[in-house]
């Protein structure tokens, strides 16, 4: 991995990253959220419609730093749900999907207080109701995995630790400006057709044979039966 060149999407220029600020209940807590496509950099930029915004650029040297990458096959797709419903703002107001949040935390938690550098899904709004439906047993895990690669689903790479923030350098002559009239479009169809597909192929298809998240809990099932 070594040399990363990384993209974060705002609505500002942001040359010096600062450590410790930022939303806590972005998909893992407070960091800096980059991925290494300038594309979607510019559609995460342009978050708001007539709002323009930049890809600001950077790289980072990662030698000797800890990444915890949860695409990795080590990790599934519960890992990264149980980091999820840590951060993230559920609304869960049914007996199963409080049940099944604190069943999934108690058993594929992963801990991440010691990575220096994060890698996994970005929970845009259609993959957050994806992850939603799955929690509240509406759909099982095989049809949860599935909708997860609807859309083109997005990876991104979260700074996290102090001592991964003072290896960013900002790159000034290739931070480029996100026109909203054309990245903003782009943000909400990329949405739109996970959301369509997902509606199409997933959330209305009875599939009794997978497994429910009450499946889970009854067969006590933990990272260890995958």
């Amino acid at each position: 991995m070594s040399i990363l060149k990384l993209y974060h999407g705002s609505d500002r220029i942001i040359s010096a990253p600062e450590y410790g600020v930022g939303k806590s209940w972005n998909d893992y807590g407070k960091g800096f959220y980059c991925t290494e496509s300038i594309e979607l950099a510019k559609e995460w930029a342009c978050s708001e419609e007539n709002k323009n915004g930049y890809a600001n650029a950077y790289t980072i040297d990662t030698e000797g730093l800890t990444v915890l990458n949860l695409s990795d096959e080590k990790y599934n797709i519960l890992n990264w749900l149980a980091i999820l419903l840590q951060n993230r703002v559920f609304d869960l107001s049914l007996p199963v999907s409080i049940r099944a949040r604190d069943y999934i935390i108690e058993n594929f938690n992963v801990d991440i207080k010691n990575a220096d550098i994060i890698i996994g899904y970005r929970a845009d709004d259609s993959y957050f109701s994806f992850a939603k439906d799955f929690v509240n047993n509406s759909i099982n895990l095989d049809q949860l995995s599935n909708a997860m690669r609807l859309g083109k689903l997005c990876e991104q790479i979260v700074i996290m630790s102090k001592k991964a923030f003072d290896r960013l350098v900002y790159i000034e002559d290739e931070t480029e400006f996100a026109d909203a009239d054309i990245y903003y479009p782009k943000r909400v169809k990329r949405d739109e057709e996970a959301k369509k597909q997902y509606l199409d192929t997933e959330r209305f298809e009875i599939d009794l044979n997978g497994l429910f998240i009450n499946d889970f809990i009854r067969r006590k099932m933990t990272n260890e039966d995958f």
